[in-house]
């Protein structure tokens, strides 16, 4: 009786073989939904991380107002969530013909929410770095952004380097919220496919394993290099 049951949930059940099966056919779907995540992601991560080293060093300036600028994005951006973000961009910014394709608001969305993310993770590095050097840099007659620049984001960035690889992971797994507009990534490929034919396990398993192979690496790069970094800091 047991093993009737196994097989017919084989047969039928949500993970029956011919769902699979189905979910091999359509392989190259969930392939063009990886490489449209992937490039989302890149755009994104170079939009973020321009501003998150902008803003970043703005945190240490010595001008209040500047500072001022720094916690204003920042607090912004931390403390709305990325899906009003991107419905504001989708829905409100085509009232005012500023109309523009979802990868490009993809893009835009994630880069400037994760950039305040990156942007903190800038300003903790920057603190790390003592003072002296960027006194020693002002005495050399360095100007603040060559100082930032030259001196302290080079020292910091040994530092920065384990939480910034986390921001990565977290910009990738945002760009999922891209599928609430209609973006052809992952997650929107798993489940308009998935409704059609109701293979729902495989369509969000694939997804799922397409996520963790984009993630996976540089979370595991991240805890390495963190690791380093306490060795090399505990001699």
């Amino acid at each position: 009786m047991m093993q009737f049951g196994s097989i017919q949930w084989l047969q039928d059940g949500p993970f029956a073989l011919h769902r699979w099966a189905s979910l091999k056919e359509s392989f190259p779907l969930f392939l063009h939904a990886f490489l449209y995540t992937l490039g989302i992601s890149i755009g994104a991560l170079i939009l973020s991380g321009i501003l998150g080293i902008i803003f970043g060093s703005l945190s240490a300036a010595q001008s209040k107002f500047l500072r001022g600028v720094s916690r204003v994005y920042v607090e912004f951006f931390q403390n709305t969530p990325l899906l009003i973000q991107v419905f504001f961009v989708y829905y409100g910014l085509p009232l005012v013909n500023v109309v523009m394709p979802v990868y490009l608001i993809g893009i835009i969305c994630v880069g400037i929410y994760q950039g305040a993310y990156i942007a903190e993770v800038v300003r903790s590095g920057v603190q790390s770095v003592a003072k002296g050097q960027s006194e020693a840099a002002y005495s050399q007659g360095f100007n603040y952004w060559q100082t930032m620049f030259l001196i302290v984001l080079p020292q910091a960035w040994r530092i920065m380097l384990p939480p910034l690889t986390n921001q990565v992971v977290n910009l990738i797994k945002n760009t999922s919220v891209i599928a609430i507009i209609s973006g052809a990534d992952i997650m929107f490929t798993a489940n308009s496919w998935s409704s059609m034919n109701l293979n729902y396990v495989p369509a969000f398993t694939l997804a799922g394993l397409l996520y963790f192979i984009l993630c996976f690496p540089l979370a595991k790069w991240a805890r390495n290099m963190e690791e380093k970094n306490k060795r090399a800091y505990s001699r």
